[in-house]
């Protein structure tokens, strides 16, 4: 499951969306101290902790948790 422990470090690049293979993921509405809109769960059943998306962040703000 991810988790975003540094949501403030979000810039909603987006990769971790684009590269997720379980397209689990979304850029959400919830809103962080930058004024970026951070990713959630489209279906959080769905994600299988593969980290793609800690791996591809470029701002080091996702960690998954299994």
């Amino acid at each position: 499951m991810i988790k975003l422990v540094e949501s403030d470090r979000c810039k909603s690049c987006g990769l971790c969306v684009h590269f997720c293979p379980q397209k689990c993921l979304k850029i959400g509405g919830a809103i962080n101290a930058g004024g970026y809109k951070i990713p959630e769960h489209t279906d959080a059943g769905k994600c299988t902790s593969c980290g793609i998306c800690y791996i591809v962040c470029p701002d080091a703000a996702i960690t998954v948790y299994k």
